[in-house]
Formats: structure tokens, sequence, C-alpha cells
């Protein structure tokens, strides 16, 4: 029984013992509550997943009699209680996974009997006691999470011998110090997290013999000395983290080798910062936090911060732009994305720093913007936020000593207010006020009354030095995967700081004075004085919102940011053909430079376009309310003087299409070199984000247009789904007849093109041919001859039945690519293209399968007729003469010019808009 993300309410039914030969239970992502029900134990199971429910209760003892059990997911719920030691007794349990909840005591001895684990995640719960010696006994363990388990330290050194760990992430450990594990025997390992560990002394040589490392995070520990001469040796290194400890010495003289390296690391004497107090970029490090290890407070001490005017108040919208609130506060802005290990100073009276990296999403995003209905009076300080998978500092360097009350503006947008599983996430984390622990496990939601509302927590400040420092920090609780990947970490949306005494009046310049009634005065006919110049502009219509536009337009105002045509034109150097860089299904697609430096894309809507005002009014509703690592984000819209703008990010590596299927006589479209990781990670990202769309987002979204143009590639070529201007949203009984069929031939479900029979199961076809051209680098809609009209699909269920699917990999490629993900890759898109839309999986679960987590289902194929031999070889000799030219076109490959590196937007779009 497989019933993921269906948002299923009630308790488990006990009921399910009758099924004597049952061997899976998955109800992942659903809205269960109740207990676990003990006649389980009963049954010859083989995996139970509640992930992310609301089951409460203690694990029942009786599932220690299942013997046959694999797999125990009980992620993401509200149990509690000591674990049984009747789980000893699952002697081929490879996956226990028990993290998010609440349970206590300590871990049963009779966990020594595990020997077959190979993954144990138990981190934000209650435990008590040290990390037991016995987990040595674990073998075969792969990965080990304990992030914020409540066990105490040290790491026991028997930690050793676990050779076959690739993954191990401990974290805010209690007890006293202690030095550094001994993991040199751990030459497999990837990922290496001990923050906040209590671990003192130097770093050990021998991790610089541990070359498989991407990513070290030591940080908030008390190491000392240098950084050891052996991490030139880490050249497989990608993350590292080492902030908020006591190291000395200078940078390393390898920190200069190009590589692409990510940092955070307050510690050392040698650094650089440019004109903005931006962290200047170094070769291999992508930056690099000019602060030393005991922070601002002691850099401004020392004197060795420049001290501005001194002020005795500061305003932040965290995440957000300048913005007045609350009367006269003028709240700065604070919209640059951070990244994950980035000093930012805007150039006033304070400063952030960002740490941490958001593993299990494909891209990093540090702020936010709102996607649920808010229940504030101030929704200008809520409507945006920042967000941080580890710890988030802010910095006041310039505010005069005394006492000042701290207002710390809260509010949870990332969760939805409903009963489904979107509403189970947990944020915790805790609060630090001039580095004094001021709440523990806070949790907006919770002190607020729910998901939307705002909470202002208040302190007492003590200022001194002219800095304040205000950290918040992730400590392992919480959820981190609902409503998906990556939603865990402090947020904040506003901060305010005021002082309790009246501040000292601003000396006037010598010689000067003048009376009250004289200011009056100047100030009163100063105001009458701009009101007539704004008027004036408005009359003329040079402010923008003048002229009268469609009632249905006028709406758009409160829910997307709104461009004037004087700063678009101004970005694309009114609309120069120089800055075009596409054709989509609105009209040209032009580069745009913002004022402030910002790339953008534009969409302008052709009046000859078929997308008229209906698609105009959808893509920004739509978009404007979905957020998610894997859709194109929408900056805002410009409606003024007939024009039709939307004004998006820039993905500079243009479209899926351009780099699989652009020709090496177009130097304007020539194709990158997609290797086979970036062609998987890029199937699973446009899965991900089809999967919000259709089961995690608020709105139940059918796109409509899934197709590789509709993809587009950031600089990192990770994907993000675009052109939601034929999105339809889901009716209730989710299913929807029409007659106005739209869509791109070659991608359109059989269902929908014949019937007009629209569901989520559409999109799921077209991702079904997107992943056949992925894995094969053709387009499924290249124009044939009628007596050879073939398909992908066509020639992939031949390949299937002949036994020699490989043959229909990329010929580019070689011999470098996973001939196991090819087969899931290529099984999942069979299954995603049944003819019978009831046959093909949701998207959630064809991520699961993607990213090997749910094998793939084997089903008979869908091949209509037994080829003969003449037209089986005429298939095969048009695929190898289509394959054959792609080696040759990549072989004479240009270097791509910086006009064909973006796009934002289907280019050369075969949409086909059938009425009826």
């Amino acid at each position: 029984i497989v019933l993921k993300a269906q948002n299923l309410s009630g308790t488990v039914p006990p009921e399910l013992v009758r099924l004597p030969y049952l061997q899976e239970i998955d109800f992942t992502l659903n809205y269960l509550n109740g207990t676990i029900p003990k006649q389980l134990g009963t049954l010859n199971l083989v995996n139970i997943s509640f992930y992310g429910n609301r089951l409460t209760g203690p694990i029942p003892k009786e599932l220690g009699n299942i013997t046959t059990l694999k797999s125990l997911v009980l992620e993401f719920n509200e149990l509690s209680g000591n674990l049984p030691p009747e789980l000893g007794n699952l002697i081929q349990i490879e996956r226990l996974h028990l993290t998010s909840n609440y349970f206590t005591g300590e871990l049963p001895a009779t966990l020594a009997r595990l020997t077959t684990l190979k993954h144990v995640r138990i981190g934000g719960n209650q435990f008590s006691g040290a990390i037991p010696n016995f987990i040595q006994s674990w073998i075969n363990l792969e990965l080990l999470v304990m992030q914020g388990s409540g066990l105490s330290g040290p790491i026991p050194p028997g930690i050793s011998i676990l050779r076959n760990l690739t993954d191990l992430r401990v974290t805010d450990l209690n007890g006293s110090v202690s030095s550094f594990p001994q993991l040199n025997n751990m030459t497999n390992l990837e990922i290496l997290i001990l923050r906040s560990c209590n671990i003192i002394g130097s770093l050990p040589e021998y991790l610089g013999n541990l070359t498989t490392l991407q990513v070290l995070d030591l940080s908030y520990n008390k190491l000392s000395g240098p950084i050891p001469i052996s991490f030139d040796g880490l050249q497989n290194l990608n993350i590292l983290f080492l902030d908020g400890n006591l190291l000395t010495g200078s940078l390393p003289q390898w920190i200069d080798k190009p590589d692409s390296f990510r940092n955070s690391y307050y510690n050392q004497t040698r650094h650089s910062s440019n004109s903005n107090g931006e962290s200047t970029k170094n070769s291999r490090f992508s930056r690099l936090v000019p602060i030393r290890s005991k922070g601002i407070l002691d850099q401004r001490a020392n004197g060795k911060l420049r001290l501005l005017k001194t002020t005795y108040s500061l305003y932040i919208n965290c995440g957000g732009n300048f913005v007045t609130s609350g009367g006269n506060k003028t709240y700065d802005d604070d919209s640059s994305e951070t990244g994950p290990a980035r000093f930012h100073y805007p150039g006033t009276t304070w400063a952030l720093i960002n740490t941490g990296y958001f593993f299990d999403s494909n891209a990093n995003y540090y702020t936010w913007t709102n996607t649920t209905k808010l229940s504030v009076d101030t929704v200008e300080l809520y409507k945006d936020a920042r967000v941080s998978p580890n710890s988030l500092t802010y910095y006041g360097f310039c505010l005069g000593n005394g006492n000042y009350t701290v207002n710390l503006h809260f509010a949870e947008i990332m969760f939805t207010d409903d009963k489904t599983y979107s509403s189970l996430g947990r944020r915790v984390f805790d609060i630090y006020i001039q580095r004094k622990l001021v709440v523990k496990d806070f949790n907006i939601a919770k002190e607020a009354g729910g998901v939307g509302k705002a909470i202002i927590k208040s302190f007492t400040a003590v200022v001194t030095s002219n800095a304040l420092e205000i950290r918040l920090n992730w400590a392992g609780k919480g959820t981190t995967s609902i409503p998906f990947g990556s939603v865990y970490g402090p947020l904040i949306s506003a901060i305010s700081v005021d002082p309790n005494f009246r501040p000292p009046p601003e000396p006037l310049e010598s010689g000067s004075s003048i009376s009250i009634g004289v200011m009056v005065a100047i100030v009163v006919a100063g105001a009458v004085v701009i009101i007539l110049v704004f008027g004036i502009l408005w009359w003329k219509g040079l402010l923008g919102w003048k002229r009268s536009v469609p009632g249905e337009l006028k709406d758009l105002k409160s829910q997307t940011a709104l461009f004037t045509l004087r700063q678009i034109k101004a970005a694309t150097n009114n609309f120069d053909k120089a800055f075009k860089i596409g054709e989509g299904g609105f009209g040209p697609v032009y580069k745009g430079i913002l004022s402030d430096g910002t790339v953008v894309a534009v969409k302008q809507l052709s009046t000859k376009s078929r997308q008229g005002n209906r698609e105009f009014i959808n893509e920004i509703g739509l978009i404007s309310a979905l957020q998610h690592p894997c859709l194109v984000k929408l900056f805002g819209c410009c409606m003024e003087d007939d024009q039709l703008l939307l004004i998006y990010e820039y993905m500079e590596n243009n479209s899926l299409a351009r780099a699989l299927f652009a020709k090496s006589d177009d130097p304007e479209k020539c194709e990158l070199k997609l290797d086979w990781q970036t062609r998987q990670r890029i199937c699973v990202g446009i899965a991900k984000g089809l999967a919000y769309l259709h089961e995690e987002s608020r709105l139940k979204i059918v796109h409509r247009d899934i197709k590789a143009t509709n993809v587009l590639l950031d600089k990192d070529l990770n994907p993000k789904i675009s052109d939601f201007g034929l999105a339809k949203l889901n009716d209730e009984d989710k299913t929807h007849l029409s007659t106005r069929i739209a869509g791109t031939y070659g991608y359109i479900a059989p269902e929908y093109a014949m019937h007009g029979y629209l569901t989520d199961k559409a999109d799921v076809y077209s991702f079904g041919i997107v992943v056949l051209e992925i894995v094969s680098g053709m387009s499924n809609t290249v124009s044939q001859p009628i007596e050879e009209c073939f398909s992908l699909l066509d020639w992939v269920h031949v390949l299937k039945d002949k036994g020699s699917l490989m043959e229909f990999v990329d010929k580019r490629l070689g011999e470098e690519f996973n001939k196991r993900e090819a087969m899931v890759m290529i099984n999942v898109a069979l299954l995603c293209t049944k003819v019978s839309p009831s046959l093909r999986p949701t998207m959630s679960s064809v991520v699961s399968m993607l990213e090997g987590r749910t094998p793939i289902q084997e089903m008979m194929s869908d091949t209509k007729e037994v080829l003969d031999d003449k037209k089986y070889e005429m298939m095969r000799q048009y695929y190898q003469h289509r394959g054959e030219n792609n080696i040759v076109e990549s072989q004479s490959q240009s270097v791509p010019t910086e006009k064909s590196s973006a796009l934002i937007s289907d280019t050369g779009s075969s949409r086909g808009v059938i009425s009826s």
C-alpha cells in the first residue's frame, strides 16, 4: 500500500492486519493522527513509512516482532517516549529514520544487534545520555545523522571502525568539552558535519587525507591553532565552515588555487573586502568572510570598523525592500541574496552574516516571499523574510551606548494553514542577543498561534562599544523537508531597535541658529513644492500609473511588484535589438539591467500573440503565489502605455532545449556540454518543481506545456520551470474537460489532445517525454518525412522489447554515464508516458524513484504493434543517423556568446493551440 501525499486524514487503520501478505505500508506526507497500531507487529512487512504525518504516542514494542523489516521511517511526526528495546530484534533492518519527533531516554543497548543498518537518522529529538559506543557494531553504516538529538558528547572512539560511512552529521551535543574524534579510518567520508560539539584542540592533520570529502563543517566549537597544510589535499572539497572557533594564523596559500569553493571562515587575519563591504571572491573560495573569530563586537571595540555617525535606532526589513511602517519608521532594504557563506555590509549602520548550506535542495534561497494569507496589521513588514540553514547574525555597530529595546518581528510564511501535510512543518531555532541565549527552541507558528500571524519578541540589550549583535541559530530541531526540501532554520521578518533613553540632540553647525517657527515654515513650504512637482509629473503621465488599464489588471497591484515603463526602457536600452534574447509565447524577450545592477529578463506581450490578458493575469497571479527553487522567480510586472511586461530572474544558461539540441551552425545557440550527472540532476529538479505544482503548493496547478524549451538553466545548470501562461488551476474534482487544448505537439498527453481531458497526469506524460530527450540528447519534435514518422517513445519501446535500452543513451556521452541511473530514468519515463493516465505515477513518486528511495514498478510495454524487420531497420538507421550527427555537431561546437547565454522563454516554440 503506497499512498503518498494524498492528504489522508484520520488514524492508521488497524484492519491492515487482515492483509497477511502485505509487505509495504507507505503513508508518506499525509495528515494522519493517532498512534501506530500495535497490530502491525503481526505482519511480515519489509517497509513502513509514516514520514510527515502527525502521529503521537510511543513506538509500539510489537514492531520489534517484524523480523522481515528492512526500513522503518517515522520522521517528522509527534511521536514520544523511550525507544522500545524490542527494536533490537529487527535483524534485517537497513534504514531507521526517527528524526524530528519527541523521543526521550537513552538509546537502548539492544540496538547494538542491528548490524545490517545502513542509514540512521535520529536528530531533532530529546534523547538523554551519551552517544553510545555500541554504534561501532553498525559496521555497514553509510549515513549517520544526529543533529540536535539531545545526546551528550563526546563522540565515542569506536566510531572509527565504521569505514563505510560516507555521511556523518553530529551537532549540538550536550556535555563537557572533548578532543577531536578519531576519524582517520573513514576514508570514504563525503560529508562531515561536527557543529557545536564542544570540540577543543587543534585541527588534526589526518583530515587532509580524507580526499573524498566534499563538505566539512566544524563551526562553533573551540578549535584553536592554524589550518593544517594537509588541507591542501582536499581537492574534492566544495563547502567549508570553520566559523565560531579560536583559530589563528594566516589563511593558507592553497586557498588561492582555482576551484569552486564555498567557505565561512571568521578566524584568520588575512582578508579583503570591496568598497561595499561585500566579501571578495577568491579563486577557490566563493565567499571570504572578513571577520575575526570573536566577531564584529570585538572588531568595533578594537577600532577596526569605521564608526559612522552615531545613531540611536535601527530598522531592517529582513529579506525585503525599503518600507515605511509604524508611522515614520523607515526600514532598510535587506533583499540581497546572501549565499551559503556571506558577509553583507550595505554601507549603512548594520551588517549581516549568513552561514550554512541547504543540502536537501537543488537551489539555495536565503530570502522568501509570502505564499500564504497574512493575518497581520503591517503586511509590508511580514510579506518577505530572510532565512538561513544554520546561523544568521545581524550587527548594529554605530549605536550610541546605552539600554535599548530590541524587537524581533516574526511570521511563519513558508508553511500552509490547512489540514494537509504542508501545514505540519515545525521551524525551531535559538535566539541570542549580545551573545547571550535569550530564547531556546523558538517556534514561530506556535508562539504566534498559527501560520501567517505576527509575533514580536522584545528584549532589553545593553549596547557598549557602539555595537549590537543579534544571532539566530538552528540547533538541529524541527522538520527539514516539509512542505518540500530545505525548509528549516532561522526565519525573521524585521528588526526594530529603539533606545530606552532620550537621545541627545543633534549638534548644529558652528555659528548657525534657527528658530522653531522658521524651521516649521521651511518644512511646510518644502512639502507644498514637492506635492506640486509630483502632481505635475503624475498629470503628465511620468510616474507610471496614470493611464487606465483594464479592471482585471488593476488588481495585480497588490499581488506583485510594479515596475514603471521608464525603468524597463532604461534597463533594456529602450528595447534595443541588441538586448533581445529570444521569442516566446508572449512575444520578444529582452535582457535588462536595473539601476541597482540586477540582471533580469523581460517578457514583452505581443499584440499579435495568442496569449492575451487572460494568460497574462494567469501567469502573474500564479507565479507570484509560488516560490520554489525549481520554479522561475517573478520579480514583478509593468502595465503602462498598453505595454504588458513580466520581469523575471535572468537565467544565464538559457533553456534545456538549447543546451541539448542547438547546432554548431548557429553560433548564437551553441550547446552546453551536459554531462550525465548534470542531466540526472536536471531530471530530478524538474520532477521536484512539478511535484510542488501538483501536490505541495496551496494552489494545485497543471502546467499544460512542459517541454525542454520551458525548462531554464541557471548559472550552475540547475533547472527551473518557466512559462506559466498556460498553467491551469486544478478543479476540485481533479479533472477538466476543455474545448481549448493548449500545449506543444510532441509533448501533449493523448487523452488531453484527443478528448480535452486534463489532469496533472498530462504534465506527467510531458515530463516523461522530456526525460527521454535528456537521456537521448534528441528532440521529440524534429520534423520527419511522413513515411518515417517516428517518435522517441516509439524507439525506446522497441529497444526495451529487444533488451537494448542502453542504445538509447546520447552517443555524445560515450561511456561516461551511470548505466543504473540511465535504466532508472528511462523506465521512469516509460511509466510517465503510459497511455492510460491512471497508470502514470504522481510526480512525488517520480522524485522518489529518481532518487532511488522507491523501486520502479515493472509494467508491460505499451507497444501497439510488432515491427517487421524492415520497419525496425528503418527506425534503427534513422536514430543512429541522428545520434551520429549529434557527435559531429558536438565536436564542432563553438564557445557560447553573451547574447546566447540567457533566456526566460521558450525559443522557437512549436506551441499548438487547438480550439473547437
